[in-house]
């Protein structure tokens, strides 16, 4: 169940991050953010009958690692950062050895082939071509703040499945995270001055799909951790960089290198041998 769990988390993340490239080309990264935290602090607040535990330092990791991740995404190349952003497994499944976890050798090789498979997906972008002007002005742009935002969720994810998960409740968890976030996400507008203009009915649209299918995805994310082992959890859910990927080829036209086809039979071999 948790395998499942993580998997779905991935999906969920995958249309979310997919979502996001439309809604931060149009509205920016931070009303974007902004919007999508809030309207998963309102859903949350309508459905989830108790709150307990506490969960602000999460909250403030996971708006650093967002703010950073919207912000390539507004000027990268999203075939590009997405996979990188989700190479956060890394440093979570680092953590998580280190503070006592054991994985039996089947599981430890699917792990390698998932990151190794990211890894190809993210390094086997094509350059593009000298008349394509848009392709050339986001080629290489973004790689260093989904880099960032990878070692922000690497922390995130180990804490909330060895610390405040099991001391907070997984829904509540992600209620905590999206008040903090929602309330630093507006400071940092206000210091900004920028205005927070209405919404148009297309961008609330998005809007409202990324609230939906982000929040659902951190919820699901943390019951998985709670079931399973945090590093093949957090390794599942990372492919939600791969589902990006996929979708920007599908809809965005985005070119897929052989080498990054590599990378997503790579990903999917390590499911299977995880799954073991």
């Amino acid at each position: 169940m948790g395998i499942l769990l993580g998997l779905l988390t991935a999906l969920s993340w995958g249309g979310s991050d997919f979502l996001a490239r439309f809604a931060t080309h149009r509205i920016g990264t931070l009303r974007t953010m902004l919007y999508m935290q809030f309207t998963g602090f309102v859903l949350l607040t309508i459905f989830l009958p108790w709150l307990g535990g506490w969960g602000h330092l999460a909250g403030t990791l996971n708006f650093f690692a967002t703010l950073t991740l919207y912000r390539s995404f507004e000027i990268g190349k999203l075939a590009v950062v997405a996979p990188i952003s989700a190479s956060y497994p890394v440093l979570t499944v680092l953590l998580s050895l280190l503070s006592g976890e054991h994985l039996r050798s089947t599981r430890a090789i699917g792990i390698a082939c998932t990151l190794l498979g990211v890894v190809l997906v993210a390094g086997g972008e094509k350059a593009p071509d000298a008349d394509d002007e848009e392709g050339l002005q986001r080629s290489g742009k973004g790689i260093g703040l989904a880099l960032c935002s990878a070692i922000g969720f690497g922390f995130l994810f180990w804490l909330l499945g060895t610390r405040i998960v099991p001391a907070t409740g997984a829904t509540q968890t992600v209620w905590l995270i999206r008040l903090t976030s929602s309330l630093l996400t507006a400071i940092l507008i206000l210091a900004a001055r920028k205005s927070i203009q209405p919404l148009t009915d297309r961008v609330a649209g998005w809007i409202l799909g990324m609230g939906l299918t982000d929040t659902g995805a951190f919820i699901m994310n943390n019951f998985g951790m709670q079931i399973e082992q945090v590093a093949v959890v957090s390794v599942l859910a990372s492919l939600y960089g791969a589902v990006t990927v996929g979708l920007a080829a599908i809809f965005l036209r985005e070119h897929v290198s052989r080498w990054q086809w590599l990378g997503i039979i790579a990903i999917f071999a390590g499911i299977f041998l995880i799954s073991r």
